[in-house]
């Protein structure tokens, strides 16, 4: 057990943007890294739901240290105003990075992590922790050792239960046969599954309103397909936000045509509606109740958020608020029952610290269950903490995000444009269209005031448990 961390590299989980971001970082700085992706291609994750255009546009999107590679190799970036889908984000950005030769050699695929320890050392053991090279083990059993660790998983792979106590509803499990991920591609691959279908939708975020926009074109398409939206919460404004006053304007949009669709009839809303139980019926379709009302469906969408998967990291030594499963110091400045994404300030190295020296979880896994995550927060993540492992700490420690102006913009562009133009009331256009530096705890407007979970909660009987809305993605 004499073997040391000198000269071991720093181990990345997940080729994602997060993941790619800290391999950017680290390849700048001359650190020696591998990167291990459970997929087959880098952005497998994105993939999953590339039929989705995010709310910001590629200006955003772009992680600096990346694009500085990508541009010595000669690499055309895309226009700044195009919102891009899940696809282009993945084939126009991701996979060029992870092809170029600096990085495309220190990435494996299918190579699913298991678990990550310390050499010879238990969570338990003390003596000689500090100096011990991390071991992590993958799921055909090789054993890889690094220095330090950066884990940009994600938590795509473990979503939330429908269930309102956090814990699967009486007969969820059963039930899997009609139940969807959050995000199907409704008009595409998974149409035969929706269409003249019964279909509910349960979630009040934006993934939830992404489906349910997807679900209104189709019933206008395909005859007898029905969409229900339920919601834990008295009122969905929450989902709605800031319409006109949205500081990122598809996401304004997005709201603001659900409210239309909502008020026309093409969309069923029922609020107040905590998921209880779920039972087959013998002529077709699954009841769901909360207790006191029942719907029926043939689908249901679970659009009700994710959470992070700590168990790989079970013999580390990790702080986590006991309510967020993010780190203790950044849970605070991450709670949505407190903030939205425009109150989350900057951070980095310090943030995302445990007492395990040398492992970082960073990117969505590392907000826990909050879902105020952008990718721009992620990038400045992987940079503060490349700069640490660099021994740099004036630079890890110098936390600031190149973000959109904060304040009112217009957002009355088309909810499925493709662009934001600054001349027609862009993401926070000015005359010369700059962006501003946050340092403090300023972020991206949402038009929503308080937390996301600000909204009020309708509390069920016991037969119907009810405690806070569950949480789904806010900021893609």
């Amino acid at each position: 057990m004499s073997t040391t961390l000198d000269g071991l590299p720093v181990v990345v989980i997940g080729a994602g943007p997060v993941g790619l971001a800290a391999a950017a970082h680290l390849a700048e700085r001359g650190i020696a890294y591998t990167v291990l992706e459970a997929g087959e291609t880098p952005a497998a994750a994105v993939r999953q739901w590339g039929h989705v255009r995010v709310f910001s546009p590629w200006r955003y999107n772009i992680d600096a240290a990346a694009r500085r590679l990508l541009a010595a190799a000669g690499w055309v970036e895309p226009d700044a105003d195009i919102l891009p889908t899940g696809a282009q984000l993945a084939a126009d950005y991701l996979q060029p990075l992870a092809e170029l030769p600096a990085v495309k050699s220190q990435i494996r695929y299918d190579a699913r992590v298991v678990a990550v320890t310390r050499l010879g050392l238990d969570r338990l053991r003390t003596a000689g922790r500090d100096t011990a090279p991390f071991l992590i083990r993958l799921a055909t059993g090789d054993d890889l050792l690094a220095r330090a660790v950066i884990d940009a998983s994600g938590t795509w792979d473990t979503p939330n239960v429908l269930g309102a106590s956090g814990i699967p509803a009486h007969g969820e499990t059963a039930a899997a046969p009609y139940l969807e991920h959050a995000l199907p591609d409704v008009l595409g691959a998974d149409r035969d599954r929706f269409a003249g279908k019964r279909v509910l939708v349960v979630g009040a975020g934006y993934s939830a309103a992404n489906t349910l926009l997807l679900l209104a074109d189709l019933a206008e398409q395909a005859p007898g397909t029905q969409v229900t939206w339920a919601i834990r919460a008295a009122t969905p404004a929450r989902t709605y936000g800031g319409g006109t006053a949205d500081a990122l304007p598809a996401r304004g949009a997005l709201g603001t045509v659900l409210r239309e669709h909502v008020e026309a009839g093409h969309i069923e809303l029922i609020t107040g509606f905590s998921v209880a139980a779920l039972a087959p019926r013998p002529d077709g379709g699954i009841e769901v109740s909360d207790g006191t009302r029942t719907v029926v469906a043939d689908r249901i969408v679970s659009a009700t958020g994710f959470r992070p998967d700590h168990g790989i990291a079970a013999e580390l030594r990790l702080d986590l608020d006991p309510i967020m499963g993010a780190s203790r110091t950044l849970a605070p400045l991450i709670d949505p029952n407190e903030h939205s994404c425009g109150t989350v300030p900057p951070h980095g190295v310090d943030e995302l610290a445990h007492p395990e020296p040398g492992y970082y979880a960073i990117g969505a896994k590392s907000y826990g269950r909050a879902p105020t995550f952008l990718l721009a927060t992620g990038y400045e993540q992987a940079r503060s903490v490349a700069a640490a492992l660099a021994g740099d700490w004036h630079a890890a420690r110098d936390v600031q995000l190149d973000l959109p102006e904060t304040g009112v913009c217009s957002s009355n562009i088309p909810v499925d444009a493709d662009r934001v133009d600054d001349a027609d009331g862009g993401c926070c256009a000015t005359p010369a269209a700059e962006n501003v530096t946050v340092s403090t705890g300023r972020g991206l407007a949402t038009g929503i005031a308080g937390g996301l979970l600000s909204a009020p909660l309708t509390l069920q009987p016991v037969a119907a448990p009810g405690t806070g809305e569950q949480a789904g993605g806010c900021c893609s």
